[in-house]
């Protein structure tokens, strides 16, 4: 992220949900990938999981292709524990997501493991 970056970096666990709908909802690619680990985790579409910035950003680059409008859901309190958090949201659609966020050097969170259709 350089400095001319306007998007803010996630200071809570919390803020990635956050974080998450608002870059969908504007098709910013670069700002979802930004959301994870270099090496992170991803099962999406259900039953493919990814790892790495690279794979993450083919899976979000078709999902934006589409254009979607996501609606917020209800975001649980985070669940940490030193520099782990547990997120979580149950969505409109019945579903919920799981994710495990690290806390980084410089004290924002990424996340390192998503599960995003938890059923």
């Amino acid at each position: 992220m350089t400095s001319a970056d306007p998007r803010q970096p996630a200071r809570e666990p919390n803020d990635l949900g956050r974080f998450f709908l608002e870059r969908v909802n504007a098709g910013d690619l670069d700002g979802l990938v930004a959301l994870y680990e270099p090496d992170a985790v991803l099962e999406f579409p259900p039953g493919t999981v990814v790892v790495g910035h690279e794979q993450i950003r083919r899976v979000y680059s078709e999902l934006l292709a589409a254009r979607p409008r996501l609606e917020p859901g209800v975001q649980a309190p985070a669940l940490a524990h030193g520099d782990l958090a547990l997120t979580s949201t149950r969505l409109t659609d019945g579903g919920a997501t799981a994710e495990i966020a690290r806390r980084q050097a410089d004290g924002t969170w990424l996340w390192a493991v998503d599960q995003p259709t938890v059923r």
